[in-house]
């Protein structure tokens, strides 16, 4: 709580190196490497009956909320969007907890403030869960920027629905609580070469709940793999993509129909097309029907 305890103004980077953004439609929320955007910035609010909660204002002048809104079908994690509410309550509240040089940000409801990867439309959505795979860990950890201080006494409780402050004025050096494993400052997508890496090269795409698969007008994604056992490539795609359950299948060369790939791929690290089945579609529980899982 000690890194909002004077705070006017910060800026959330999330474990992706990304900010926490308030979407131009004014509702949604996202992830964007633009940390000078406006949209970076959020303005903090106490809240009077407590001294560990806190408000976070976009410059919309709307509350960062944690909605009932699921993200996607059969997914555990609900939106986090932008509101302004008659009354504030709850959902608009989020519990600092420090993680070191972090930060993570619980609703009252005991979830957290979570930055997704993987793929689109998981890839740079914020939502709020409660993590089971240590794999996610670190995604609702936040590096907190404190980009305005109140000089002088701290401020007085502010007023439900009072306009927010001025976002135009910003101290000249800005406060920065930063953790170890990340030293600079980014304003676009670019990054670094990555180094060479020995294994196979896998390509991939997610079948639609039918199976189906639109890989002459969607591109794919890929990653490098060392190994050829099946059941670990299975787990280094749940942690790249983020969908729990996936199930790794391959193509039939005589019929193009989907098959789930078992114990072992090819030898000799050659090079492989695969296709990513979501565990409650229409096409997994085929598989399971003719025994395939």
């Amino acid at each position: 709580m000690e890194l909002f305890q004077r705070a006017k103004a910060v800026r959330l980077r999330s474990h992706h190196d990304k900010y926490l953004h308030a979407e131009e439609d004014e509702e949604s929320t996202n992830q964007d490497r633009n940390g000078s955007s406006k949209n970076a910035k959020w303005t903090v609010e106490h809240i009077p009956e407590y001294d560990n909660i806190i408000r976070l204002k976009s410059c919309y002048n709307k509350y960062l909320t944690a909605s009932n809104q699921p993200l996607l079908l059969g997914v555990t994690g609900r939106k986090v969007i932008q509101t302004l509410p008659r009354r504030l309550d709850s959902s608009v509240e989020w519990e600092p907890v420090r993680e070191g040089a972090q930060v993570k940000l619980k609703t009252r409801y005991g979830n957290f403030l979570r930055a997704n990867g993987g793929l689109p439309p998981w890839r740079n959505s914020v939502t709020h869960d409660i993590p089971h795979r240590s794999a996610t860990q670190d995604w609702i950890l936040w590096d907190v920027d404190v980009l305005e201080i109140h000089v002088g006494n701290p401020p007085p409780p502010p007023i439900p629905h009072s306009d927010s402050l001025d976002f135009g004025s910003s101290t000249p050096s800005a406060l920065s609580f930063k953790s170890d494993r990340f030293s600079r400052q980014e304003s676009t997508d670019s990054v670094g070469s990555p180094p060479k890496m020995e294994g196979r090269t896998i390509y991939y795409h997610v079948a639609e709940d039918n199976g189906d698969v639109d890989d002459e007008n969607v591109q794919g994604y890929s990653l490098v793999f060392n190994g050829n056992d099946v059941e670990q490539l299975t787990r280094k795609f749940v942690e790249e993509t983020g969908l729990d359950g996936v199930i790794v299948c391959s193509r039939s060369p005589l019929n193009g129909k989907l098959y789930p790939l078992r114990l072992y791929l090819p030898p000799n690290n050659v090079t492989m097309q695969v296709v990513l089945v979501l565990p409650n579609s229409k096409v997994a529980k085929e598989f399971e029907e003719q025994g395939l899982l």
